[in-house]
C-alpha cells in the first residue's frame, strides 16, 4: 500500500507541475525575449534622436551593443551590416523587426535634412535566451523537490495506515495460535480503529465460549461419572464373581475412555500454555538416562544454559520427549548411542533426537503407521505436540547412520 500510495502521488503531483510549469517556462523565455527587444528599441530610439546633429557619431559609440547607421547618402556609422531588405523597408520611414544570422535586428528610421536615416540595432540569440536556462533549472529543482516531497508525505500517510493493519495482523496470528489474551490496540483512520475494536470483541467472544465450553466439559464429567458409578455397583452386587469380574472390567475401560474424552476436551478449552523447554528435556533425560545405563546405551546431551520458554506445556513436552526416546529404546539394539539436542532458534526452540541405529522411513511419522509391530503413535504424538504449539517435526537420516528426528517449536 505505501508504495502504490507513494506512486500515485508521484504520479499526481507530475502531472500537477507539468501543467503548471511548462506554460511557465514557456512565458519566462517570452518575458526574456521582451526584455532583449526593449532595451534594443530604447537604444534605437536613443540614436535616432541624434540623427542630423554632429552629435550622432558619438551617440553611435555609447551605446552598448551592436549599432548601424545607414545615413542618406549611403555612408554607415557603427558596426558594418549589410543593406538588407528590412533596412531598405525600414528606409521608407517604418520601424522593422526582422530575423538574422545569430539573433534579430530591430530596424528605425529617423528624419535628416538630407533625408532618412536607418538606425540598426542587432539583438544576439544569447541575448534573447539570457537567464532562461537558468531559470528552466530552477523550476526543474523546485519540481523534482515537491515531488519528492509529495512522496515523503504520502508515504507518511501510508505508513499511519499501514501500522494499525500490521497490528491487526499479528493479533489475529497470535489470536490463530492459540494466544486469547491478545488484544489490537486501536489506531490509525477511524475504519481501522473500527476494524480493531471488532477484532477485540471477537477474541473477547471466543474466551467466553471457551469458558462456556470448560464449564460444560466439567458438567460433563459430573454427569458422566454418577452412572459410572452406578454401574459400577450393579456389577460388584452380581451373585456369579466371574460375571462380576468381567463387568466390573468393562465399567473400568469405559471409565478409562471417558477420562481421556474428558482430558482432552479439557485441554483444547483451556488457555494456551508454556514452559521452560531446558527443564522439561533435562528431567526427562534424566529419567531415560538409567535405563540406557542399564543397557549400556552411550547418551549425548547438549541443553541450552538457560531458560528457553517454549509455547507447550510441560506435559505435552515431556509426552513428546517420552515418545522420541522410546521409539530409541524400542527400535534399536541395545548399546546404540543416542543424542538429545535443545539450541534456541529465532523464534522457539529446535529439540532434535537422534540415533546410530537402523534408522525408519520418514513416512512413519504419519500416525499409524509402523514397521515393527509398534501402533505407530510415538511420532504422532511428538508431531501433535509441536504442532500444537505453531511448529512441526521432520525425519531424516543420519550421516553416519540411524535416525534424526527434528521437532521445531515455537516460543512463548
Amino acid at each position: 500500500m505505501r508504495r502504490w500510495l507513494a506512486l500515485l502521488v508521484a504520479a499526481t503531483t507530475s502531472l500537477v507541475l507539468i501543467a503548471l510549469l511548462v506554460p511557465m517556462a514557456l512565458l519566462i523565455r517570452s518575458v526574456a525575449e521582451n526584455g532583449a527587444m526593449n532595451r534594443a528599441t530604447a537604444a534605437a530610439e536613443s540614436v535616432s534622436v541624434a540623427v542630423g546633429t554632429p552629435d550622432l557619431a558619438l551617440a553611435v559609440e555609447q551605446v552598448p551593443r551592436p549599432v548601424t547607421v545607414f545615413l542618406p547618402d549611403g555612408r554607415i556609422l557603427g558596426v558594418a551590416a549589410a543593406r538588407s531588405a528590412a533596412v531598405r523597408l525600414a528606409a521608407t520611414g517604418r520601424s522593422v523587426t526582422a530575423e538574422a544570422p545569430g539573433g534579430r535586428e530591430v530596424l528605425s528610421s529617423a528624419q535628416s535634412p538630407e533625408g532618412t536615416a536607418v538606425i540598426r540595432v542587432f539583438v544576439s540569440d544569447a541575448e534573447l535566451t539570457r537567464g532562461v536556462r537558468e531559470a528552466w533549472a530552477a523550476l526543474l529543482v523546485l519540481g523534482l523537490a515537491l515531488v519528492l516531497l509529495g512522496i515523503v508525505l504520502a508515504d507518511r500517510l501510508a505508513l499511519a495506515v499501514t501500522r494499525p493493519i500490521d497490528g491487526l495482523a499479528r493479533v489475529s496470528h497470535r489470536l490463530a495460535g492459540g494466544d486469547l489474551a491478545a488484544r489490537a490496540e486501536p489506531g490509525g483512520p477511524p475504519e481501522v480503529r473500527s476494524v480493531a475494536l471488532a477484532l477485540n470483541h471477537l477474541a473477547s467472544r471466543i474466551d467466553d465460549l471457551l469458558a462456556a465450553e470448560r464449564e460444560s466439559v466439567a458438567d460433563l464429567s459430573h454427569r458422566l461419572r454418577t452412572p459410572l458409578t452406578a454401574l459400577r455397583l450393579d456389577a460388584e452386587a452380581l451373585r456369579d464373581p466371574e460375571e462380576a469380574a468381567r463387568l466390573a472390567a468393562r465399567v473400568d475401560a469405559l471409565e478409562r475412555a471417558v477420562s481421556t474424552v474428558i482430558t482432552d476436551a479439557r485441554r483444547r478449552s483451556a488457555g494456551r500454555e508454556s514452559c521452560d523447554a531446558t527443564a522439561v528435556v533435562r528431567e526427562r533425560v534424566r529419567f531415560w538416562s538409567v535405563l540406557a545405563e542399564d543397557q549400556g546405551r552411550e547418551v549425548e546431551v547438549r541443553l541450552p544454559d538457560s531458560e528457553l520458554p517454549v509455547a507447550l506445556g510441560a506435559a505435552d513436552l515431556a509426552a513428546c520427549v517420552d515418545a522420541l526416546l522410546g521409539n530409541v529404546f524400542a527400535h534399536t539394539p541395545e548399546g546404540v548411542p543416542f543424542a538429545v539436542r535443545l539450541a534456541p532458534r529465532d523464534s522457539g526452540a529446535v529439540l532434535t533426537v537422534s540415533d546410530r541405529g537402523p534408522g525408519f522411513d520418514p513416512a512413519l511419522a504419519r500416525r499409524g503407521d509402523s514397521t515393527g509391530g509398534s501402533t505407530g503413535l510415538g511420532l504422532d504424538i511428538a508431531r501433535r505436540a509441536a504442532e500444537s504449539s505453531g511448529g512441526s517435526l521432520s525425519v531424516s537420516y543420519a550421516a553416519k547412520g540411524g535416525a534424526v528426528v527434528d521437532v521445531v517449536l515455537t516460543g512463548a
